[in-house]
């Protein structure tokens, strides 16, 4: 994730465009923190899904097939 510093300044900015308003150079800077944030927020969010594995009451394995090739292809996961 995101360093607690920018999370901090993130949170910064949007206070102070519900309050004061930004300058373009803040709004620039917001836009790109928060692209910064949602891009790493996405890939943590794919990561986990990647890692779950769907069980039915019996006990048997029901991935989805989509999942199971999306694990296969993702070079960091290990079976």
């Amino acid at each position: 994730m995101l360093s607690q510093e920018k999370i901090d300044r993130i949170n910064e900015l949007a206070r102070r465009s519900k309050t004061t308003g930004l300058t373009e150079q803040e709004e620039n800077e917001q836009h790109e923190l928060r692209n910064e944030y949602l891009a790493k927020f996405r890939s943590s969010f794919k990561s986990q899904l990647q890692s779950v594995k769907v069980v039915d009451p019996e006990g048997d394995d029901v991935t989805p097939q989509k999942l199971e090739k999306a694990k296969r292809n993702n070079p960091h996961y290990r079976s």
